[in-house]
């Protein structure tokens, strides 16, 4: 997967997390929605950390390709 597979997955993760939270607005989602939702904001936390690290790693002249999807529990525990 290249940077731009990673942006093109990153831009339908985003579209899909803004349909649901358009599709619901005021109603609340159900639990199958609540979980969908988690499960891509999960997958576009993972993905954004992804392409950060093919971009430091390309910055410091070694391989992109060997950058890894790092786990759920790391990206999610991240500080901001």
């Amino acid at each position: 997967m290249d940077d731009a597979d990673v942006v093109g997955r990153i831009s339908e993760l985003a579209d899909e997390e803004h349909r649901l939270e358009r599709s619901h607005t005021g109603t609340g989602l159900s639990e199958e929605e609540l979980s969908r939702l988690r499960a891509v904001e999960v997958a576009l936390d993972q993905c954004w950390d992804l392409l950060r690290q093919r971009r430091a790693r390309r910055a410091s002249g070694q391989d992109p390709d060997d950058a890894q999807v790092r786990p759920e529990a790391i990206v999610e525990n991240y500080l901001q």
